[in-house]
């Protein structure tokens, strides 16, 4: 099992920035990917962003250029730094980690609310 546990978000103003944070514990195995997704009442949950182990990352066409992953692989942590932000980037955000391991699942934190107020 592993527990992940976020940290961050609240409420700003368009234009302005957030951090958010996830530390993770429990069975962690590497390699593994750690990122976060975003879901907004009436839609799915969509991917935000992700990073690998080795650094390689991922982005959501809608964030790149103004939010940025990044991850401390000795404390099993992921950050993302959100800035210029806008209405459109409102939800609840959700960290997640899955290991390289064939068959092995998905993890999700509990979600932390977003809002960006025009």
């Amino acid at each position: 099992q592993v527990q992940l546990v976020e940290a961050g978000g609240g409420s700003v103003q368009a234009g302005g920035s957030l951090g958010l944070s996830c530390a993770a514990s429990g069975s962690i195995f590497k390699p593994n990917t750690m990122g976060w997704y975003r879901q907004t009442p009436g839609k799915q949950r969509e991917l935000v962003a992700t990073i690998f182990s080795g650094g390689i990352t991922n982005y959501a066409d809608s964030v790149k250029g103004r939010f940025t992953i990044s991850r401390d692989n000795a404390k099993n942590t992921v950050s993302l730094q959100m800035d210029s932000l806008k209405p459109d980037d409102t939800g609840v955000y959700y960290c997640y980690y899955r290991s390289v391991m064939i068959g092995a699942r998905e993890y999700w934190g509990q979600g932390t609310q977003v809002t960006v107020s025009s």
